[in-house]
């Protein structure tokens, strides 16, 4: 139980820094997702690009599409 009492304070911690630092989060989350992405040879692009979009919907930030 005191796991997921910890889990909820940290899952509601990021919440937080997300809603605080939009810009930052979308950020790291599509460098992130670059870094699989190349890592992995665009075998899991379309998870990627799914859950990249889910963050910065989350942040209140629209998507963009890569130049």
């Amino acid at each position: 139980m005191k796991r997921l009492t910890a889990l909820a304070g940290a899952a509601a911690a990021a919440r937080t820094y997300a809603k605080r630092n939009p810009e930052k989060v979308n950020n790291m989350a599509t460098k992130a997702g670059q870094f699989i992405d190349k890592r992995t040879k665009g075998k899991y692009n379309r998870q990627i690009t799914s859950a990249t979009k889910k963050v910065r919907s989350m942040t209140g930030q629209h998507p963009h599409r890569p130049h």
